[in-house]
């Protein structure tokens, strides 16, 4: 069956989805002639050279425009051997993570090491860490490199990128997001939290890493929209008890708390599709939160 894209009459690439360890981004490859189930491991030319991967998307055909020439290839299907190359290298990891650990404790470094990465083709070990400022770890790289004589490259890296790399649940019960599927971060801010009338309490709006969910900025769009058919705080209104303000708004539900004209008359709750705004208010006074910003960090 001819795709849509095909049927109008676009160019279109076969691509093949390669997702990395500790990573939930989807990369794209050239099969090279390969059918590839999902779950397939494989071996893949990369920018930094050979990488072993999964399979998370089989073979398939895009538009050109979804694809950033030239495709690097799928090599081929891993071996046994590819097998047992990745379980050395494993090894190599789990040594070096030790070793450097304790060389910064020896330096008395101001750093957490996070993880190891050993290049497939063993051209390279990559040190991911985290760190309150800035590090200075040349002498660090010097006695590693020594150690294991191959490129040594160390990476600083936020609270959010570990929680990234190890995965875990987050508070809703669930995979976190940004191990499960999100490819990249997108930016959470304080004022999202108080546009979606959330608690500013931080241990109710931070996940396990400690910054602010990204379930915040999933949401939002939808916020956004409910809050173009809401009357803002403030309003004058026509309802069908008469006229008043609106006291508060629930986004969610549409419901309207209307504090009658008459101060004597009690506050209602009317639905927001049963009213007709006379007068424009300002809605909610968002003011800025100093001391909530670091959990906007990454």
């Amino acid at each position: 069956m001819m795709t849509a894209e095909r049927q109008k009459g676009k160019a279109m690439t076969e691509i093949v989805g390669v997702r990395f360890q500790n990573s939930a981004k989807v990369y794209y490859f050239a099969p090279n002639g390969l059918k590839l189930p999902m779950g397939t491991k494989v071996i893949v030319e990369t920018s930094k050279g050979l990488e072993c991967g999964e399979i998370a998307l089989a073979n398939k055909e895009i538009s050109d425009d979804s694809v950033v020439s030239p495709l690097k290839n799928v090599v081929r299907i891993m071996t046994a051997e590819d097998m047992a190359h990745v379980e050395q290298n494993q090894q190599r990891e789990k040594r070096a993570f030790q070793v450097c650990e304790q060389k910064i404790e020896q330096r008395k470094l101001d750093m957490k090491l996070v993880d190891v990465s050993c290049a497939f083709d063993n051209s390279k070990l990559l040190f991911y860490f985290t760190a309150e400022t800035r590090v200075d770890f040349r002498e660090l790289v010097k006695d590693l490199a020594s150690i294991f004589r191959m490129r040594i490259e160390l990476r600083q890296i936020g609270v959010r990128d570990e929680a990234k790399m190890f995965g875990g649940l987050g508070v809703c019960g669930r995979e976190f997001c940004c191990h499960g599927y999100l490819g990249d971060f997108q930016p959470v801010s304080i004022k999202m939290a108080k546009e979606q009338g959330l608690s500013l309490n931080p241990t109710k709006i931070s996940g396990t890493c400690g910054r602010l969910m990204c379930c915040l900025k999933h949401e939002q769009s939808v916020y956004e929209e409910l809050q173009k058919i809401t009357p803002r705080i403030g309003s004058l209104v026509k309802t069908p008890q008469g006229k008043g303000r609106v006291e508060d708004a629930n986004l969610i539900t549409g419901k309207l708390r209307i504090r009658p004209e008459k101060e004597e008359d009690m506050p209602y709750t009317v639905d927001r599709t049963e009213v007709e705004v006379l007068q424009k208010g300002k809605g909610r006074v968002i003011k800025e939160d100093k001391s909530l910003k670091k959990l906007e960090g990454k």
